[in-house]
């Protein structure tokens, strides 16, 4: 596979991590279409079978005998601008479906969809289909006509699929002509809040996946994409972060100054745009589960980027390690260089953090290499939201329900 387009480096809008969820699916024979939704990659499992067949981890009908063609109905965990898809068939080489399309809507709810049960061996009865026919999702909007796929095999699997027209999206019908198997749906894109109904004097988190805050860069990603840093819960596992690999030029012999802060020359980063220009005023960075792995220290830096006016089109910055770090913004600092400890919440307010003014853009620099699961920039937001307003209807910009004030009391390892 060549170079892959840059959307795939967006947050993925319908992962079940983030919510989403399969609302409707014409048969669910040999793997149910919830296993489309999956944060992790598929896997295979040479010897394991079940009393439908051979055990897939995708969702997989039966070999259809009736007219029609198989379908699904996915809700995105967050609404947002679409860019493209990744449709991914892995290890369905023999029984892969051999075309697709896909329709999208933005409903205002979830009324008149049927109750659902995942469960293999199964297959959608009369009366949900009835359901269904009121609904007409077959009139949804065609957001890509319908394109052959590839084999599960490695290096067909991953069908890359951008799309035209950005628009807001809250629910997905995913087509497969006529039936078969698919491992994965990726559904690449940016969050949409209705910036217009969020009062400026009320505290966000401005790089949360769920407020339109998107990776623009990094240096490194070899464990774990920096992307993961935005999601929206606190992570299960040490590979749901951003990791680096171990940098080979730090020193033989490592020193520490009186803060007890290494002393290295290198160091590892990644680079945000936040869903609204705002100032910050309150950072968390969390290392939970990164035990043995942690960086040793942190800084956060700030940037305001101004896209020309004839330029306010929904884009994103060319993304990956040749940008260098974006040596070329006036950055500044927000977060000083810090110490940090394994498997940890890290608060920081007030005097801590330094108020640089409205950003656009900031840079989370860990020195000299390691792990860590989140990120959160609290703040307000000012001036104008970093993409164009959708005139539809969206949901209002994330604020959890409870959020901690003071540091974090405890900790698994000191």
């Amino acid at each position: 596979m060549g170079e892959l387009p840059h959307f795939v480096e967006l947050n993925d809008l319908a992962s079940e991590r983030v919510g989403g969820k399969i609302l409707f699916a014409t048969d669910d024979w040999f793997a149910v279409a919830e296993n489309l939704l999956k944060p992790e990659n598929p896997v295979w499992k040479e010897e394991d079978f079940t009393e439908f067949g051979k055990w897939m981890d995708g969702w997989e009908t039966r070999r259809k005998r009736i007219p029609g063609h198989d379908w699904c109905i996915i809700k995105l965990g967050i609404p947002g601008l679409v860019y493209g898809f990744d449709v991914n068939t892995a290890f369905f080489t023999g029984n892969y479906a051999p075309r697709v399309s896909i329709q999208a809507a933005c409903l205002e709810n979830d009324d008149g969809f049927p109750e659902r049960t995942s469960e293999m061996g199964s297959a959608a009865s009369e009366e949900q289909f009835e359901a269904m026919k009121k609904l007409n999702t077959e009139a949804w909007d065609e957001i890509l006509p319908m394109r052959e796929m590839g084999s599960g095999n490695p290096a067909t699997c991953n069908n890359i699929l951008e799309i035209p027209l950005r628009k807001r999206w809250t629910h997905i019908r995913l087509n497969m002509f006529p039936d078969g198997g698919i491992a994965r749906l990726r559904v690449y894109g940016v969050a949409s809040p209705d910036w217009a109904n969020i009062p400026s004097n009320q505290l966000l988190d401005l790089v949360a996946m769920e407020n339109g805050g998107v990776c623009v860069g990094y240096s490194n990603v070899h464990y774990g994409h920096a992307r993961n840093l935005l999601t929206k819960p606190r992570s299960k596992v040490m590979k749901d972060g951003w990791e680096t690999a171990r940098r080979l030029d730090r020193p033989a012999i490592l020193t520490a100054d009186e803060n007890c802060v290494l002393q290295v020359d290198g160091s590892e980063w990644c680079v945000f745009r936040l869903g609204h220009h705002g100032t910050i005023k309150e950072v968390e960075i969390d290392t939970n589960h990164f035990k043995g792995n942690f960086p040793d220290s942190c800084t956060v830096e700030g940037a305001m980027v101004v896209a020309p006016k004839n330029k306010r089109k929904v884009s994103v910055a060319r993304m990956g390690p040749i940008q260098q770090g974006f040596t070329g913004l006036n950055w500044r600092i927000i977060l000083p260089q810090t110490k940090l400890s394994a498997h940890k919440q890290h608060f920081f307010k007030g005097a801590e953090v330094q108020d640089i003014g409205a950003i656009s853009h900031v840079r989370l620099t860990m020195r000299p290499d390691g792990g860590v699961s989140r990120m959160r920039l609290w703040g307000y937001k000012q001036g104008t939201p970093s993409i164009p307003e959708e005139k539809s209807k969206a949901p209002k910009a994330s604020i959890p329900e409870e959020r901690s004030k003071e540091k974090a009391e405890t900790q698994a390892e000191p």
